[in-house]
C-alpha cells in the first residue's frame, strides 16, 4: 500500500509537466513556420493569394471554388466582388463599365448575373486560407460559348488602425483636418462558364526577331485564335541543340472578344554552354494550359537573323 502512495504522489508532482507539454505539442506553430502559398496560386501587390489562377466551369458544373491565402502574419479584412472586365487587343484588362456602349465587342458575354457566391467578406487570420463557394445560375436555351467575369478580393483597412478613416477624420494639423489617401491593393482571376459545345483554333502570325545587342534580342509574335473558346497556355520558345527552353513567357490569354494580341519576348543569344548563331532556327509554341495542358496549340519557327 506504500508504493502506492508513493506512486500516487510522483504522479501528481508530474502532472503538470506532462499537461504543459501535451499543450505545447498541440499549439499552433510560430506564423513563421506555417506553410507557404497553395502551388499554383497567384498573388499581387497586396497579401493575398488566390487559387486556382483561374476558374473554369460548365453548363454540368452545379458549385466551384476558390482559395484565398493570406500569406502576411496579420489578420486582414478582404471584400470579394464579381466584376465584368473586357480584354483590349493590347492585351490589357479594363473594367465593362469604363467602356461606352458601343465599344463593347460583339463576341464579349459577361456572365457577372450568373454567379452566385459566398461568402462576401472574409476576415483572415495570418498564414490562414479560406475558401469561397462559387454558384453558376444558367438561363435556359443559352446560347454555347464562353461567358466570362471576374472574381476581385479587395483588402480593407482595420477600423482601428491610425491611417482608418475614423482615426484620419479626427487628426488635425495645424492648417485644418489632416488627410490622407491610402491604395486598396486587390487581385483578380477570371470565371470563366463554358455552356455546351466549345470550339478553339489558334495561329502564331508575323514573327520578328530582332537583335537589340551582339547577345541578346527581342521576339515579337502576334497570336491569334478563332472560335467561341478563349485560350490560354504559356508561349515557349526552343532550339535544336539546347536542352532546356530559350524562354518561356507564361500565362497568355486570348479572350473571346479578342481575335489576336502581341507579345514580347526577350531571347538571349549567348547562353551557358551554347550561342544561337545567326542563320539558327527557333522553334515558337503556344502550348495548352486549359482543356488539354501540354497540347501544342500552335508552333511555328524563325531564324536568328
Amino acid at each position: 500500500m506504500l508504493g502506492f502512495w508513493r506512486l500516487l504522489s510522483a504522479m501528481v508532482l508530474l502532472w503538470p509537466a506532462l499537461c504543459g507539454h501535451a499543450a505545447k505539442a498541440q499549439s499552433r506553430p510560430p506564423a513563421s513556420e506555417t506553410a507557404q502559398p497553395p502551388s499554383g496560386s497567384v498573388g499581387g501587390l497586396g497579401d493575398i493569394n488566390l487559387y486556382p489562377k483561374r476558374l473554369v466551369l460548365t453548363d454540368r458544373d452545379r458549385v466551384g471554388a476558390i482559395g484565398l491565402y493570406n500569406r502576411s502574419t496579420a489578420t486582414g479584412e478582404y471584400e470579394i466582388t464579381i466584376d465584368d472586365k473586357v480584354m483590349l487587343p493590347d492585351g490589357n484588362i479594363v473594367e465593362l463599365d469604363a467602356l461606352g456602349s458601343n465599344s463593347v465587342p460583339s463576341d464579349y458575354k459577361p456572365a457577372s448575373a450568373m454567379i452566385r457566391y459566398s461568402p462576401r467578406m472574409v476576415e483572415l487570420p495570418g498564414n490562414e486560407s479560406q475558401t469561397v463557394r462559387i454558384m453558376p445560375k444558367l438561363a435556359p436555351g443559352m446560347q454555347p460559348g464562353e461567358y466570362r467575369t471576374h472574381f476581385t478580393v479587395t483588402a480593407l483597412p482595420p477600423l482601428d488602425s491610425p491611417d482608418s478613416i475614423n482615426n484620419l477624420g479626427g487628426a488635425r494639423s495645424n492648417e485644418g483636418i489632416g488627410v490622407q489617401i491610402l491604395p486598396r491593393f486587390g487581385i483578380s482571376i477570371p470565371v470563366i462558364l463554358r455552356i455546351g459545345q466549345t470550339s478553339l483554333h489558334c495561329a502564331l502570325k508575323e514573327l520578328k526577331l530582332e537583335k537589340t545587342s551582339d547577345t541578346e534580342a527581342m521576339l515579337v509574335i502576334t497570336l491569334s485564335r478563332e472560335g467561341n473558346r478563349s485560350s490560354f497556355g504559356d508561349v515557349v520558345v526552343s532550339a535544336p541543340g539546347v536542352s532546356k527552353p530559350v524562354a518561356v513567357l507564361r500565362g497568355v490569354g486570348i479572350y473571346t472578344e479578342v481575335q489576336s494580341r502581341t507579345v514580347q519576348l526577350p531571347i538571349t543569344l549567348k547562353r551557358e554552354g551554347s550561342v544561337l548563331k545567326s542563320g539558327s532556327t527557333l522553334t515558337v509554341s503556344y502550348v495548352d494550359d486549359d482543356v488539354k495542358p501540354g497540347d501544342v496549340l500552335a508552333k511555328q519557327d524563325i531564324r536568328i537573323p
